[in-house]
């Protein structure tokens, strides 16, 4: 009913940047919270960043300063910018959203995952 398909991951060395993206699409009727998760080898899944409709965010202390996130509520997508990428910034990241969809007469909110997308941070 709704996909979240994320794109821009990949290999860069210590220092270097990186631009995520995630597109929502399907039955949607308004996105609240969009953002990113990620999930390192024999860890949990964590917080990154997230942005609210209205622009607030929360994010994780370790990538304040370097990350940034946006979004373009017209094409439900969000962005996020990693620059002076650390090797400990390697992970699975997972694209977040809590979409609001109309099932029938009712509207209801649920959260979505995207697929994830490796980023690996060595040089």
């Amino acid at each position: 009913q709704v996909q979240l398909v994320e794109s821009g991951g990949g290999l860069v060395q210590p220092g270097g940047s990186l631009r995520l993206s995630c597109a929502a699409s399907g039955s949607i009727v308004m996105i609240n919270d969009m953002g990113w998760f990620r999930q390192a080898p024999g860890k949990q899944r964590e917080l990154v960043l997230t942005i609210a409709s209205g622009g607030s965010t929360d994010y994780a202390d370790s990538v304040k300063g370097r990350f940034t996130i946006s979004r373009d509520n017209a094409k439900n997508t969000v962005y996020l910018q990693m620059n002076s990428l650390k090797p400990e910034d390697t992970a699975v990241y997972y694209c977040y959203a809590r979409v609001i969809t109309r099932q029938g007469v009712a509207v209801m909110a649920n959260d979505y995952w995207g697929q994830g997308t490796q980023v690996t941070v060595s040089s």
